[in-house]
């Protein structure tokens, strides 16, 4: 599965790190370690590993800030496994650059589920140099504002539209509420998150097969959103 992927594991609990080590290793991935936040960073510098999994509770200095420290030269995929549940952390790690949370105690096989959807992201930041993004029958022409869904156009509203396209541009990565609503509203809308539960709403309507159970448009409960495809999942 791994097929000699590198993945640096920073984690402070010598159990977490082993554990994580045979599985991912019987997986193919080849694991680098480091037990604090300043080798994590100078592993990642030295190693250039193709994904970080980031414990958030390190003994010289806060998880986030590895993530600050580590997006400031890099856009390696990072997904923190932390203790740490509440909204706001995950909020936090999220609009720091992290790609993606997971919560200990941890099923690995949805860490490393997580890790598949991540390491497919040819660009976590943008789609730059595609004029053409989507996914599961979806087709967003971004030169033409065109928006169609299994060869069928779908109308949308500029807000609709440029929804659509900031959650579909990262496939599978969970977008923050807070960066959802100031990129298509604006910085004095970043509260108002009930705007995100009607256009999100709306657009599931047009989009979704069944909008009660959606399966392009997912919610993160208290965190964001996220787009999803069949090669996503």
């Amino acid at each position: 599965m791994g097929d000699g992927v590198k993945v640096l594991v920073v984690d402070d609990e010598p159990q977490i790190r082993r554990f994580l080590r045979a599985s991912l290793q019987s997986h193919d991935y080849v694991v680098v370690e480091a037990e604090n936040g300043k080798q994590g960073v100078r592993e990642c510098t030295l190693q250039k590993p193709d994904l970080v999994v980031l414990d958030l509770g390190l003994p010289d200095t806060d998880g986030l800030d590895v993530i600050k420290a580590i997006r400031e030269w890099s856009k390696v995929p990072i997904i923190v496994l932390s203790v740490r549940s509440d909204e706001s952390d995950k909020i936090e790690a999220l609009d720091r650059g992290a790609n993606d949370y997971v919560t200990k105690p941890f099923s690995m096989g949805e860490l490393l589920a997580r890790m598949r959807v991540a390491l497919r992201q040819k660009n976590p930041d943008s789609p730059e140099g595609e004029s053409v993004i989507g996914g599961g029958g979806l087709s967003i022409d971004l030169a033409k504002r065109l928006v169609t869904l299994n060869g069928t156009p779908i109308r949308l509203s500029r807000k609709e539209y440029d929804l659509l396209k900031i959650l579909a541009s990262h496939p599978g990565k969970v977008i923050t509420h807070q960066q959802l609503l100031q990129e298509v509203w604006g910085q004095g809308y970043v509260e108002e998150t009930q705007y995100l539960r009607v256009y999100i709403g709306q657009l599931r309507q047009k989009l979704e097969a069944n909008p009660a159970e959606p399966r392009l448009l997912l919610t993160e409960p208290g965190v964001g959103y996220r787009f999803m495809t069949s090669e996503t999942a």
